[in-house]
């Protein structure tokens, strides 16, 4: 990485917010489907989101060939046209694959990249470490850790703490959904007097991550319900704390229905709801799979009624 000359350092950026774990629309055949990116592109921006991370575990990235993870980048900054953040997924098993997706996101533009650990593989911490110092070492952009235990291996405290010492990496996604991690991560650092911004992974702990000292979120129910996301955070802002309590709850009962389904098969499902065209399933459905979704999907309308009402 080059050292800006004195005095002409720029501010690093950092994601702060409410910011979007995109889905993934596809059309008939199973490709990206443009139309619908760019329509959930423009929807979520004009429900007032602060950035849009595409090629997301809830978008499926694991589902993509690195065309697709490129083209996907370039489409939503493109929509974007630089009114919110976009920091994409760059994920792999491999540290060149995330390196080589990541160099294509600082030439397009993008603020950030996001950047969870290796999956498949069970590695010790040693291992992780390793591979996030190779990729964060190996480019110039802003980095945001993402800690994500439900597909990968977890990410440790000390490794946490360490990789903050890095330049570039100024922020940590934490889908936990666990408050005790997530207050370590962020003491964990906090000892170290790093600057690293926490964003929370798990819908459920928005309010509370607030509270903490978090700074925002980067979920996939900031997509299907940004409104309601992003009155949560601004009556944090403005000091109406019952009324952001209240939305929070408000959210539960959906969040549960929706992660009742694989994922992310419920929050695409809600997405359609809304008005989206999300596309045929990537992982083939049995027949009692389909009943069943059909079932839930009739319980989902049912969730999601009071929220269409009210917005």
């Amino acid at each position: 990485m080059t050292t800006a000359p004195a005095g002409t350092e720029k501010t690093m950026f950092k994601p702060e917010g409410v910011f979007v774990a995109m889905l993934t629309p596809f059309d008939k055949v199973g490709r990206i489907h443009e139309t619908e990116v760019r329509k959930m592109v423009d929807f979520q921006i004009e429900k007032g989101v602060d950035g849009l991370f595409p090629v997301s575990s809830a978008g499926e990235y694991i589902h993509l060939t690195r065309e697709e993870k490129v083209t996907l980048m370039e489409i939503v900054h493109d929509q974007a046209q630089g009114r919110v953040a976009v920091t994409p997924g760059v994920g792999s098993a491999h540290p060149a694959e995330s390196i080589f997706l990541a160099e294509k996101a600082m030439e397009m533009g993008c603020d950030g990249v996001v950047i969870p650990p290796p999956h498949f593989y069970p590695l010790p911490q040693t291992m992780i470490e390793q591979y996030f110092e190779t990729v964060i070492d190996a480019v110039d952009i802003p980095v945001i850790l993402y800690n994500i235990p439900l597909f990968t291996q977890p990410l440790g405290y000390d490794t946490v703490k360490r990789l903050s010492r890095k330049a570039n990496v100024v922020a940590m996604k934490d889908s936990s959904g666990s408050m005790v991690d997530f207050l370590h991560f962020m003491d964990s650092v906090r000892l170290e007097e790093g600057e690293m911004n926490f964003l929370t992974g798990r819908e459920e702990t928005f309010l509370p991550c607030l509270i903490m000292g978090g700074k925002g979120c980067m979920t996939a129910t900031a997509g299907i319900l940004p409104e309601v996301m992003v009155e949560i955070y601004q009556c944090f802002l403005s000091g109406d704390y019952d009324k952001a309590k209240a939305l929070q709850f408000s959210l539960l009962p959906i969040i549960r229905g929706m992660f009742s389904m694989p994922f992310p098969l419920g929050f695409k499902t809600v997405m359609e709801m809304r008005g989206f065209h999300m596309g045929p399933n990537k992982q083939p459905l049995s027949g009692e799979d389909a009943s069943q979704l059909n079932k839930l999907r009739a319980s989902l309308e049912v969730l999601l009624q009071p929220f269409i009402q009210d917005l």
